[in-house]
């Protein structure tokens, strides 16, 4: 039995940090620094996220959404299916021995 991805992706999702550098950044024109101020994180916080080195936060999808004007569920669910991807790589193999059960 071959398991379905829990994202329905062949590849890792896109990661916030990432939207936030190729998209948001340019369109906006800020820099690292900028964006550090505005909404109110260290420039090292900011950097980490766009490096993709640290996940998005509550608090984060909150100050970005403000900022935004967009909402801290996009941001959140970016993350998310980041995190589902990772997670079930990490444990395919694990995953795919449990047997599914049906209702009686």
């Amino acid at each position: 039995m071959t398991l379905f991805s829990v994202t329905g992706m062949q590849r890792r999702p896109t990661h916030p940090g990432e939207m936030l550098r190729e998209d948001f950044l340019p369109d906006y024109r800020l820099t690292v620094t900028s964006l550090a101020t505005a909404v109110g994180v260290s420039r090292q916080s900011i950097n980490e996220l766009l490096r993709e080195r640290r996940a998005l936060s509550p608090e984060m999808a909150l100050r970005l959404a403000r900022l935004f004007g967009n909402t801290p569920d996009f941001w959140l669910n970016a993350q998310r299916a980041v995190d589902l991807w990772d997670a079930e790589q990490a444990i395919r193999d694990q995953i795919e021995r449990i047997k599914p059960l049906t209702a009686a």
